[in-house]
């Protein structure tokens, strides 16, 4: 069984794909400081990462395929509010632009990772080496 992935040709710029929703409870906090090690802080707050982290697994629920993404390039990121327990995220990812390389291409979205009440809690950039498709040799 092979997966559905979006190649670096399939990718258009200022393309956009929402993600489905996502409730932030204690478990979800647990998981992520037994996994980080992170001290405990208040109780009611998300830690600042997590928001993050539950970005490119929020993307794998979204109707669009996935991108074929060969490295993970880099990551500009702002917190710009707190989260809290039993606050429901989703996030907008927007490409901004695509440059061609020889085996792929860079590609750089726009994300954002926004609550319940409409409000960007946080935002950001993410760039990646996404594979063009195999030309098919003939035998």
């Amino acid at each position: 069984m092979s997966a559905e992935v979006a190649y670096f040709e399939d990718i258009a710029v200022q393309s956009e794909h929402e993600t489905p929703g996502l409730t932030l409870t204690e478990a979800h906090v647990g998981v992520y400081r037994g996994l980080t090690r992170e001290a405990e802080g208040a109780t009611t707050l998300i830690p600042d990462l997590l928001p993050l982290c539950c970005t490119p697994g929020l993307g794998w629920r979204a109707p669009t395929p996935p991108l074929a993404v060969m490295a993970f390039m880099g990551l500009d990121w702002q917190i710009v509010r707190p989260v809290r327990v039993g606050d429901t995220i989703h996030s907008r990812a927007r490409v901004v632009t695509k440059r061609p390389m020889r085996e792929g291409g860079v590609v750089i979205e726009e994300r954002e990772v926004i609550d319940q009440r409409g409000e960007v809690v946080q935002r950001g950039r993410f760039t990646y080496l996404v594979a063009k498709r195999r030309k098919e040799t003939r035998a």
